[in-house]
Parts: structure tokens; sequence; C-alpha cells
């Protein structure tokens, strides 16, 4: 007979791998790609089997979490397989370590843990996913436009002073540089060879680059006021480097802290340093602009 707290941890935990059983399932049945459906489909099996492991300690069956199965489900198809599994597969980490305090009373939980750890491994090394091929592409795009236009919007702030003006210059050298950036990335990738295709290596930079711009440059196409349009952009450009190294940390398994501070610190570094030109440029040039 379980005593009633472990009967409890054990039903979550039961309740966790039938949610997930369907996660897997569920993305399974959605992609056309015959590999990544096969091993989707494995880990689908392995989940569902860890659940038949606990119902025979609670005897009792349990329903998912149909919130969480269309979450990270919406997730994965948004923004990625890789994504969306890894995501759920932080959540793991917490109920690995529950899995091992289970232990004390059901040996064969360590089993279950070692099943999960495979999980990740295997999902890394198998699912082949095209977002992830090109993700370089796309963080070559966001870093140049954070970078550039940030810093190019700070300088224009500060000289010509006058928001729409800021707006239209930025926008034509934002366009004028996505341009730029996507046909070297076509033609480097081309150069490399490999499994990238050089027209998608371009399209990802140009329209991350482009999508950036829009974002950059959206609080001077609404407010009147240059400096709370410039602290707006800068604003939106550690939203940008946020949500993208938050992007890349998880799919990419890789640390986030460090690489937000640095691009951050980049970012603002450069608009610090454009904008102190700007004023230097109004100065000595004597530039006023009605």
């Amino acid at each position: 007979m379980l005593d009633k707290e472990i009967e409890k941890v054990i039903l979550n935990a039961q309740r966790n791998e039938i949610t997930e059983h369907f996660i897997y399932e569920r993305l399974a049945r959605s992609i056309k790609d015959p590999q990544n459906r096969e091993v989707l489909k494995r880990i689908s099996d392995d989940e569902l089997r860890h659940y038949s492991f606990w119902r025979e300690y609670t005897r009792k069956d349990v329903k998912p979490d149909n919130l969480k199965v269309w979450k990270y489900f919406l997730i994965s198809k948004i923004f990625g397989i890789t994504f969306g599994i890894k995501l759920m597969e932080k959540d793991e980490e917490k109920a690995q370590a529950i899995y091992e305090e289970i232990s004390e009373f059901v040996p064969d939980a360590k089993a279950i843990v070692e099943d999960e750890d495979e999980h990740e491994s295997r999902l890394t090394n198998l699912i082949d996913e095209e977002k992830l091929r090109y993700v370089g592409s796309m963080v070559l795009g966001l870093n140049d436009a954070l970078v550039e236009l940030t810093g190019a919007l700070a300088g224009y702030t500060f000289a010509l002073q006058d928001a729409r003006i800021v707006a239209m210059i930025g926008l034509i050298t934002g366009v004028a540089a996505s341009l730029s950036m996507a046909t070297s990335e076509y033609l480097s990738t081309k150069s490399e060879g490999g499994n990238k295709n050089p027209f998608k290596a371009s399209l990802y930079t140009g329209v991350a680059y482009i999508l950036a711009v829009l974002f950059l440059i959206a609080p001077y196409l609404i407010l009147t006021n240059v400096y709370a349009c410039l602290s707006l952009t800068i604003v939106n450009a550690i939203i940008v480097i946020f949500l993208f190294t938050f992007y890349v940390s998880v799919a990419k398994g890789l640390p986030f802290r460090r690489r937000f501070l640095e691009m951050t610190v980049i970012s603002l570094g450069i608009a610090g340093l454009t904008f102190t030109i700007g004023f230097f440029v109004r100065t000595f040039l004597n530039v006023e602009i009605d």
C-alpha cells in the first residue's frame, strides 16, 4: 500500500507521462518527414510505457493535461519541433528530480530517469529541422540589424531631430542593408558548399533583418518626440535580443545569460557611440532641419 504523499507524487508523474505521450503522438502525426515522424513515434511509445509503469503502482487511470498538450503542440508548430520539445524537456528536469526521490520507495524509477535522459540526446541527434539548419543565417541578420540600425537610428535622432525623417532614412538604410546582407549570405553559403540551400540562407537572413528593422523604426512612425522614439527603439532592441537569445539557447542548448548580456552591451554601446557621433556632426557642421 502506497503512502498517500508518495501516491500523490506518482499520480502527478503518471499524468506528466500520458500528457507527453499525446504531445509526441500529435506531433508525429502532424509532420511529413518520415525520419522525424519515426523518432517522435518511438518517444511517444516510451512515454506510454512509462505511464503504464506508474499505473502498476497506483492502479488508477489518469487523464492528460489537454491544455499542456495544445500548448506544446502549438509552440512546436510555430517555433519548430526542436524548440518545443527542448522547452518541454526543461520541465522534465523537475520530473527527473522527483523520480530520484521516488526511487527510494520505487527502485525501478531510476530506469525511468535514464529513459528521460536518453530522450533528449536522441532528439538532438536524430531530428533534422530546417529552422535549426538556418538559425545561423537568422542570427546573422538579426545581429547586424540590431547593431547597425540601432546605432544608425541613435545617430540620426540627434543629427536630424525629426521623427518622420529619421523613420524614412532608417527604413531606406534598413532595406538597403537587408538586401546587402542577404546577397552576402547567398554568396557565402554557395561558396562554402554543405547541405544548406544558398537561396534559403539568404532569405532567412534578409527576412530576419527586415523584421528587426520594422520593429526598431516603429516608434518613429507612431510618436513625434525623437528622444521618446529612441528610448522605445532601445527597449525594442532589448526585447528582440531577449526573445531570440532565448530561442537559440533553448533550441541549441546554449547558455542564455552570457549571450544575452553580450549582445545587449554591444548593441547599446554602438547606439551610444553613434548618438555621440550624431551630436558632433550636428554641432560641427551646424546642420539645422526645420
